[in-house]
């Protein structure tokens, strides 16, 4: 089976395709000839996965499916979610986006947040969500080399380390994306 995963985001794919069976073949959107931005207008992350996916049905006429992930602050109102990729502006910078989380919760005592991920799925005409979450804290300074975003400052409830101070397999299995994934390829499985 082929499937277009609609990302051009090299280290998401390669964290994606560590967890799919082998009998799938993962195609990015750069694989089908589609190099544009796809627009991300939705005020959910719900809605910017189905935005994704439609396209990619819409103008590809290929199964596929699309994700979209927020980060969850509690003492900031829920921020930056939707607008997670951008919160320091529309150059998508990592960096620039952590100092402005950190920034913000410098005088909160609350540092819990979560991230989610929503997996739309177009397949045989059928559209499906998939929802994975992790609950965690926003720590006060980076920790590790790993991973990618916010994961230097993401430290998952339960565990002494962030995102960014684990291997790719330890994070998949207990992140919002890997258990949204878990989600889609049982799914797939049946």
């Amino acid at each position: 089976m082929k499937l277009v995963f609609a990302t051009h985001n090299k280290n998401k794919l390669k964290e994606v395709q560590a967890l799919f069976p082998k009998d799938i073949t993962l195609l990015s959107l750069d694989d089908i000839g589609c190099f544009e931005e796809i627009p991300e207008t939705a005020d959910t992350i719900d809605g910017n996965a189905i935005l994704k996916a439609n396209f990619v049905k819409e103008h590809y006429q290929m199964d596929c499916f699309a994700d979209d992930t927020g980060l969850e602050v509690k003492a900031l109102n829920g921020e930056p979610g939707v607008f997670s990729a951008r919160y320091a502006g529309e150059q998508k910078d990592n960096e620039a986006n952590i100092n402005k989380v950190l920034k913000n919760l410098q005088d909160k005592e609350n540092r819990s947040a979560r991230f989610k991920t929503v997996i739309a799925l177009n397949l045989n005409d059928h559209q499906l969500l998939f929802t994975g979450i992790c609950e965690g804290i926003i720590l006060k300074e980076r920790k590790g080399e790993h991973g990618f975003g916010y994961d230097p400052v993401f430290q998952p409830n339960n565990f002494d380390k962030s995102f960014a101070e684990m291997e790719l397999i330890e994070k998949s299995k207990l992140s919002h994306r890997g258990k949204a994934l878990q989600n889609l390829i049982e799914y797939l499985a049946k």
